[in-house]
Order: C-alpha cells, then sequence, then structure tokens
C-alpha cells in the first residue's frame, strides 16, 4: 500500500483537495477529526489536556471548549508545544492502527492522511509520499478570516503560529495550488493521483 501524507497550512483549502483524493478512490484519514476524538468526553486524552490546562477549558457539558483552549494556545508558544506534546502520541497512534488496517484490507490501496501539523511533528516522515496543500497568503488570510469570523490581526496570529507555507513546500513531493479555484484545483489533483498510482 501506499502511504501518503497530506498537509498544508490553516485555510489553504486542504478540505477540498481531500474530497477529490476521496471520489477518486482513496482511503482518507483525517487527523484533525482524529485529534477532536482523541480528547472527546470520557478520554485519557481530555484527562490530560484538563491536568494540564484547568477544568477552565471545559464547556458545561463536560467536553472540550476548543474555542478557549485555542485562545490560550494560539498566544503562547509555550502551552501550544505542551498541548501538542499530549494529543500528537494519540493520534499518531490512531494513524498507525488506522494504516494497518486499510493495509489488510487493500495492499494495492493508497491511503492518505490528512494532517496540518504533519510537517512540524515530524509525523510526515513514516510516509511514502508528501503532498502540500498551498495558496497565495492574501487568499489564505481572506478565506480564514472569513472561514472563522476572525478579526485580521488574529487570523494573521493564527497563521504566524505555524510553520510558514515556503517553508512546507521545500519538504513536498507533490504540491497542489488551490488559488485559481475549485476547477484547477480538481485538475492538479487528478494529475498527482495519477503520478501517485505510476509510482506504486
Amino acid at each position: 500500500m501506499l502511504k501518503v501524507g497530506l498537509t498544508g497550512s490553516i485555510a489553504v483549502g486542504k478540505s477540498f483537495v481531500v474530497s477529490v483524493f476521496r471520489e477518486l478512490g482513496c482511503f482518507v484519514l483525517d487527523a484533525d477529526q482524529v485529534a477532536r476524538d482523541v480528547v472527546g468526553p470520557g478520554t485519557k486524552g481530555l484527562a490530560n489536556v484538563v491536568k494540564s490546562f484547568s477544568e477552565s477549558i471545559l464547556a458545561a457539558d463536560g467536553a472540550l471548549d476548543r474555542a478557549k483552549l485555542g485562545k490560550i494556545v494560539f498566544a503562547d508558544e509555550e502551552k501550544r508545544l505542551l498541548l501538542n506534546s499530549i494529543i500528537h502520541p494519540l493520534v499518531l497512534q490512531h494513524q498507525d492502527r488506522w494504516l494497518a488496517e486499510r493495509e489488510a484490507e487493500d495492499p494495492d490501496g493508497i491511503a492518505i492522511v490528512d494532517a496540518a501539523l504533519m510537517i512540524e511533528s515530524g509525523g510526515y516522515r513514516r510516509f511514502d509520499r508528501l503532498i502540500v496543500v498551498w495558496c497565495e497568503p492574501d487568499l489564505q488570510l481572506q478565506r480564514l478570516m472569513s472561514r472563522d469570523d476572525l478579526s485580521r490581526p488574529d487570523a494573521e496570529m493564527r497563521i504566524a503560529s505555524q510553520m510558514s507555507q515556503d517553508e512546507k513546500k521545500r519538504h513536498a513531493d507533490h504540491l497542489i495550488d488551490t488559488s485559481k479555484g475549485f476547477e484547477d484545483t480538481r485538475r492538479q489533483t487528478v494529475e498527482v493521483f495519477g503520478q501517485l498510482k505510476a509510482s506504486r
């Protein structure tokens, strides 16, 4: 099985690219969803986050209040690294289990793990290929402000807290630029899919 990592900075259009790969028959795992699941109510992950950040980051129903936690960690590098050190090992364990299951199901398939922090965490080294999705910085900023209803300074702070797009692109085996809209992005994704199939 070909194991592929897919990453990119916040608000660059990864979700659409992933949806096209899914249509083309790839197995796809959304690591952001996994990151939510591993700190779901009653999990060891959530207990560890509360131990490190206090119960003030919980919503009234006992679930994690992601907005509250986000405000804390996006403004404090040390706290962001602490949170990542709790969540990343749990996410990687889940990914490894999922990859093993997909390989057993279809040894000739293509399995794609979509994770925002794959390069930062070093997790990308576990894959045969790495796809980096990107777009023009001004467009990224506009998309983030519109998607998450953020002010320009808040959106700029979130973008600045991540590795730069240029640095991510340096690690890529394949690049997909979403700047020119859905049809152009779909065309590039289909091209990359063909290259992945040819490389197996």
